[in-house]
């Protein structure tokens, strides 16, 4: 796994949350949240897999809207940070977070209702056994999101110290295909690249939003898009 020490540091997971969805990163948390909610609702009394938690963004949100979920992730201290989270929104005894590999996910096949990984992919050094493991142990769906190959991410991927994996739309259905997972919706996303709106403040961020979502609407800001979010049925 690229990164995985990186990610793993108590300082980044301490600043994590902090320096990604702080100022304009605000409309990244928006969107993705909006994304996940969107792909597996109804979520009540769902019983949900997330790969990769991290701090818990995703796991506090599902769990205040009735979540049965547990969320793993290969770093103790991102872990901490989500235990804190959800002690503070009140929904901890709704949470089970595990630490653990995704290459080998300790569950039996069919456990969970739907499989989710958000911030996952792009550190995979092999995609499709991690994409076999989160089929096998859902019943019916799983979702996940990438950064594309051909987008304005590829402008400063080299910068990034965890290095990041970009992938094509081919690349992604033939994943899909060998984990024996049907495609059902796509969408794309964000042509300016995450590190913009990190630095500058939210105001001027939406500004921005506006324009990157009205030329995501065309076909050429559908190509250009950074981020693609894939949910697929278990066949």
């Amino acid at each position: 796994m690229k990164g995985q020490e990186w990610y793993q540091a108590k300082e980044i997971a301490d600043e994590y949350d902090s320096k990604r969805f702080s100022r304009g990163g605000q409309l990244i948390d928006q969107r993705e949240k909006q994304a996940v909610l969107e792909a597996l609702s109804p979520v009540e009394d769902k019983k949900i897999l997330e790969i990769a938690c991290g701090t818990g963004r995703f796991t506090a949100m599902l769990a205040s809207n009735g979540a049965d979920i547990v969320g793993l992730d290969i770093s103790s201290a991102m872990l901490q940070q989500g235990r804190q989270k959800v002690r503070q929104n009140g929904v901890s005894n709704d949470i089970e977070f595990m630490r653990g590999d995704a290459a080998r996910l300790p569950f039996p096949d069919d456990h969970f209702d739907a499989v989710f990984a958000m911030r996952f992919f792009h550190l995979a050094e092999t995609p499709a056994a991690f994409l076999a493991e989160m089929s096998r142990v859902s019943r019916t769906q799983v979702f996940f999101d990438t950064f594309n190959r051909y987008s304005t991410r590829t402008i400063y991927n080299w910068l990034l110290p965890m290095g990041s994996r970009l992938y094509s739309e081919s690349e992604v259905e033939s994943l899909l295909g060998r984990a024996n997972l049907t495609l059902t919706d796509e969408s794309h996303d964000f042509i300016l690249p995450y590190g913009f709106y990190r630095q500058i403040p939210g105001e001027i961020a939406s500004t921005f939003r506006d324009a990157d979502t009205t030329m995501g609407e065309t076909k050429v800001g559908n190509l250009l898009a950074s981020v693609s979010y894939w949910n697929a049925t278990v066949e």
